[in-house]
Order: structure tokens, then C-alpha cells, then sequence
């Protein structure tokens, strides 16, 4: 397999997956720069990963640094400024998710990106770190039959610092991103429908929403319903996949498969696979579509319809109404 030289856009805590994901694959990837405008976080990084090459100015390290491709971990509301210059440079992005703070910015850099032959993937490690994939195949080898609905809920209390804390997206956009993503994926089916009903904790310093509740009807009549909390004092992460033959629960890095009325699982599968080995299997997906020529499974062109699901929830909240969507984008 070919090897990559990498630089990495943004020195900030969610460059801490990629480092540790990445170490153990020296066969495939190696960080050679890092650039961001912070100085001190620049090299506070770069002399705790040995990275050799460091830059303050974007530019400087688009012409100098001789990257195969880049990974942006920059916060969203800098997406597109970021993203654009290494578009036109025409190298390959590995990028954080969301990928774009609004749906009209996530098309207009896709189209970018189409436009001048690069491809972006985006860092969905959700989709291994928490069972979504486990689950999909559990689902595809009959053991339930047909979904019928989903039950998710995220209750925790998180106090964000830094950038977030101005964001007028907050939890869902933190948080929902990963869970939409895998509510598509496990169904293999897109939205038709979104209701949405979010609000805000005193308890929580931030700008936008500290609590959401979703509902999303897809387009093979399962039924999401989502809850999600910054402000809990309980904590639960558990997610309830019923079927016309049987229900999977997940919860705590466990995959449990109930039948009939009996009280005790059929059947447990464990899925502890973490968010680094995730994002370096994420940024590998991205190295076999340049290899190949084939789009990869976490493509922005497939983040799109996340993004979209995402944009209408809001959308939903803001307006107090149903919003509707045809193959996972507005009607």
C-alpha cells in the first residue's frame, strides 16, 4: 500500500484522534505538518508528535509543505475559508464533522470540490466507535425483521469552552451529527420527514441549544425518535432498534438482542472499538478512493444528507413546523 504524507489544518483538542489513530500505521500515514495561526498551540502539538513541519499561515503551508493530503480540524464556522484554498491547491481533505455549519455552505464547498476533481471525506467515526455498523449487519442478517422504529437517547451534562460557546447551533450540531449519520446508515434508507423541538438550559453557558428532542420518518416508514441533553445530571447513552421479529439494545459498548416477551437477551455482541482506530480507518477509506477511483463511504457527497437531516431539525425548531425532504434533501 502507498504511503501518505499528511499535514494537519487546526492544533486544537480534536487533533488528539488523529495523532493516536494514526501512530500505529506509520506503514500508511505520516504526520509531516501542522499549521495553525496560534503559535503556542502550533508547536505545543508539533513537539509533542515530533511533527517536523510547522506553519502559521495557511497559504505558506499550502506552497511549502509537499502534503499528499491534508486533514482539517479547524472549527466549522471556518470551514469554508479553510476548506476553499486547499481545494483550489487540489489536494485531497480528510475533515471533521460537521463538515459546515449551514447546509448552503456544505453544497457550495461539495460543489468546489467537484468542480475542481478533489475529493473530501469526512470523519464519521461514530459510525465504528458506536455500534451503528454492528447493528446494520445484525439487522441485514434477518435477526429482526423489519424496523419498524428507533428510540435514541443522549443525556449527559457538558459544559463547552472555547468557540462553541458563541455557536447558535450547539447540541444537536455537536452530538446529532454523529446520530443522524448512523440512523441512515443502520436503515439504509434516507428521511422524509423531520419535527424538531429544542431548547435552552440556564445551566449550560453557551448560545444556541442545550436540548433537543427529533423526530424523523424515513422514507422506508421507520420511525426515529431522538432525544438529546447537555443538562442532564443522568447520564445515558442507549439506543433501541425495534423490529417485527425482535429488538437490539445498545448501550455501554454492548449490542443485546430481545425476542418475544422473555426478559433476558438472545443474544449480545460487544463493540469497543475506539474513536482513534475510527479516524484512522476514516482517513484510510479516503486513501482507497484516490487509489481506486471509487467514491468512499463517508464522501461529502454522502455527508450532504446528513448535513441536510441535521439543517432540518433546526429548521423545524425555528419555524415550528414539519419540514419534508425527498431522497434525504428539501422537497
Amino acid at each position: 500500500m502507498k504511503k501518505y504524507n499528511i499535514g494537519i489544518v487546526g492544533a486544537g483538542g480534536v487533533t488528539e484522534l488523529h495523532f493516536v489513530g494514526y501512530k500505529d500505521h506509520p506503514e500508511r500515514i505520516q504526520v509531516t505538518a501542522l499549521c495553525d495561526p496560534n503559535s503556542e498551540a502550533l508547536h505545543a502539538k508539533a513537539d509533542k508528535y515530533d511533527v517536523p513541519q510547522r506553519y502559521t499561515d495557511l497559504s505558506d503551508f499550502l506552497k511549502n509543505s509537499g502534503v499528499d493530503a491534508v486533514v482539517v480540524c479547524t472549527p466549522t464556522s471556518l470551514r469554508k475559508e479553510i476548506l476553499f484554498p486547499i481545494i483550489e491547491a487540489g489536494l485531497p481533505i480528510f475533515c471533521e464533522k460537521p463538515f459546515s455549519d449551514t447546509l448552503a455552505e456544505a453544497f457550495e464547498i461539495t460543489e468546489k470540490a467537484r468542480k475542481h476533481g478533489v475529493p473530501i471525506s469526512i470523519n464519521q467515526n461514530f459510525r465504528r466507535h458506536f455500534p451503528f455498523e454492528l447493528v446494520k449487519g445484525i439487522i441485514a442478517e434477518n435477526k429482526i425483521g423489519k424496523v419498524t422504529s428507533i428510540l435514541f437517547s443522549n443525556l449527559m451534562f457538558r459544559q463547552d469552552a472555547g468557540w462553541r460557546l458563541l455557536e447558535k447551533r450547539h447540541a444537536l450540531s455537536v452530538m446529532g451529527i454523529h446520530w443522524f449519520d448512523g440512523f441512515r446508515l443502520i436503515l439504509g434508507s434516507e428521511a422524509k420527514s423531520v419535527v424538531a423541538q429544542n431548547r435552552s438550559s440556564d445551566a449550560i453557558n453557551c448560545e444556541g441549544e442545550t436540548d433537543g428532542t427529533v423526530q424523523v420518518v424515513f422514507e422506508n416508514d421507520a420511525v426515529v425518535t431522538y432525544v438529546q441533553s447537555f443538562s442532564s445530571a443522568y447520564r445515558k447513552t442507549e439506543m433501541i432498534v425495534i423490529g417485527e421479529t425482535g429488538t437490539l439494545v445498545s448501550a455501554n459498548g454492548t449490542v443485546s438482542l430481545y425476542r418475544g416477551r422473555e426478559s433476558k437477551p438472545e443474544d449480545t455482541w460487544e463493540n469497543h472499538i475506539s474513536r482513534e482506530i475510527a479516524t484512522y480507518e476514516g482517513i484510510n477509506h479516503l486513501f482507497t478512493s484516490m487509489e481506486t477511483g471509487v467514491e468512499a463511504p463517508n464522501s461529502s457527497l454522502d455527508n450532504l444528507k446528513t448535513v441536510t437531516l441535521l439543517d432540518a431539525a433546526y429548521v423545524s425548531a425555528e419555524e415550528q413546523r414539519t419540514v419534508y425532504l425527498k431522497q434525504g434533501i428539501y422537497a
